[in-house]
């Protein structure tokens, strides 16, 4: 009875092991490489993708001003913090959708700074933001978004901007038409 019982015992250790083996390996996978503890960690996911909301907020608040040096420079400014998202600690919804804008980001803000042009800026602002969007609306972030649109832009096809306010500020017209536009969705 002793050995049965001792028996059993190493085959719960041993299972028990194997078990918190494969875990380990499944959280790594999803991880890619990367530790558990970082996918286990929001606020570091919340600062990155905040940082990346941050310095879109602040071009859309300097095409408001049609203050195309302002807005080339916070682009170059985006597009280092673009550079520095780590992938690994993104939830992978977050992950997914990165991987499908990261690119449009870059070029978008890429034509933002090196543009002295605001027509140009905010073309280039308007398919930032669309991506902008798809990342917000996958993200779980501290800051209430305004998902905003001025049917107005882009000879009446219309354009959409993210907000921190629900006061239409019109990045595409600025002073000539500043309140031009509607909430369409509020995004938390």
């Amino acid at each position: 009875m002793k050995s049965i019982s001792k028996i059993l015992m190493v085959i719960t250790v041993l299972l028990s092991a194997a078990n918190s083996f494969a875990q380990n390996q499944n959280e790594q996978h999803h991880n890619h490489g990367g530790t558990a503890q970082a996918k286990n960690i929001p606020s570091q996911n919340l600062s990155q993708l905040h940082a990346v909301f941050d310095k879109y907020f602040s071009i859309k608040d300097a095409l408001v001003n049609a203050d195309v040096n302002i807005a080339s420079s916070n682009a170059t400014e985006l597009a280092t913090v673009i550079k520095t998202v780590d992938m690994g600690e993104l939830s992978p919804k977050e992950h997914t959708v990165w991987m499908k804008v990261m690119k449009e980001l870059s070029l978008n803000t890429e034509n933002i700074s090196k543009s002295k042009d605001v027509v140009k800026q905010r073309r280039a602002f308007a398919l930032l933001s669309k991506n902008v969007y798809e990342l917000a609306n996958a993200s779980k972030q501290k800051t209430t978004m305004y998902y905003q649109n001025c049917p107005m832009y882009n000879d009446g096809k219309g354009a959409t901007w993210l907000s921190k306010s629900t006061d239409i500020k019109n990045p595409y017209y600025g002073s000539k038409m500043l309140t031009c536009g509607s909430t369409i969705e509020k995004l938390n």
